[in-house]
């Protein structure tokens, strides 16, 4: 099952890997390599800098794709010198969850037909991107509250930690990257476990803003409904529907994880086919990086509905 749901579990409402074009952002880099005596407050505002969203919006995919690697690893950098910075902990977590989804085990999806072994040699390197994100979320999760992964494991509800608003997006991208890892791990009967403490942070998450991210915890949630043992079809498909009302007419993710999570597996071929046209709607609508990556997936799954059903 977990293998199934592989590539819905982390699908995010939008993407947001930025292309890294702040003039700002070099600007400080210039001044930190000159080892100016500000550096520590430099840093600070580089950090703040990569933690922003892009000013623009990109819709060129295979742009933002070349781009993302140098911005992952400039972000990374800067984190290691602002461990306490949640926001830049919170961009990178989500630049690794999504560059892992949306190009690494989305090219191991699309060249397993014809590579078994690439593809599965692709979808590892995937599941060690999730989990460097998951370690990223982690570390600035346990350093904002000590303890944090230790209550999280408790098995009294009264331990588990409390999740902050500021904290919200830190923790979905923890526990979508964890879902991630767990979904590509099916071999691994250690990682399977954690399933349960992953479905728990992201539902800790929900509790404080079910909306977030126009609909992408929501649809974690959906997800993991599905995913995990004893899960409900109607409470999944309840939390997919939140999805799609967060995030409007402006977002094609929840709609794709739905089609994958609920309607392929139920044989549901008009289901699959009607959510899936919506969302190539919405992206053609609504062009950015994000919504093109749905776009891209959704036109895949549609050539192959006479394979898939």
């Amino acid at each position: 099952m977990l293998r199934s749901v592989s590539r819905r579990v982390t699908a995010p409402a939008s993407l947001a890997l930025s292309t890294g074009g702040r003039l700002g952002g070099w600007l400080l880099v210039a001044a930190l390599a000159s080892g100016c005596s500000t550096r520590s407050f430099l840093t600070e505002r580089l950090a703040d800098e990569l933690a922003a969203p892009p000013a623009v919006a990109e819709d060129d995919l295979q742009l933002a794709r070349e781009a993302s690697a140098f911005h992952l690893k400039l972000s990374e950098s800067v984190l290691r010198q602002t461990p306490g910075h949640i926001g830049l902990a919170g961009a990178v977590a989500g630049g690794y969850t999504q560059y892992a989804y949306a190009f690494v085990a989305f090219d191991a999806d699309r060249i397993e037909a014809r590579d078994a072994a690439a593809a599965q040699a692709l979808r590892e390197r995937a599941a060690r991107l999730y989990r460097r994100a998951h370690r990223h979320a982690m570390t600035a999760l346990e350093a904002a509250t000590p303890g944090f992964a230790q209550a999280l494991a408790s098995p009294d509800p009264a331990r588990w930690p409390v999740i902050r608003p500021a904290q919200v997006a830190l923790a979905y991208w923890a526990a979508a990257s964890w879902g991630g890892a767990i979904s590509l791990s099916k071999d691994d009967p250690d990682a399977v476990a954690d399933l349960p403490l992953a479905v728990r942070l992201a539902t800790l998450a929900y509790a404080v803003e079910p909306d977030h991210g126009q609909g992408a915890l929501a649809s974690l949630m959906g997800s993991f409904e599905a995913a995990r043992a004893g899960g409900s079809r109607a409470r999944a498909d309840a939390y997919f529907d939140r999805a799609i009302a967060a995030g409007g007419p402006t977002q094609a993710g929840p709609r794709v994880a739905k089609a994958e999570t609920l309607a392929l597996p139920a044989g549901d071929r008009a289901a699959f086919v009607a959510l899936l046209g919506q969302a190539r709607a919405i992206a053609v609508a609504h062009r950015d990086v994000g919504n093109e990556a749905m776009r891209e997936r959704a036109d895949w799954l549609l050539g192959q509905v006479d394979d898939l059903f």
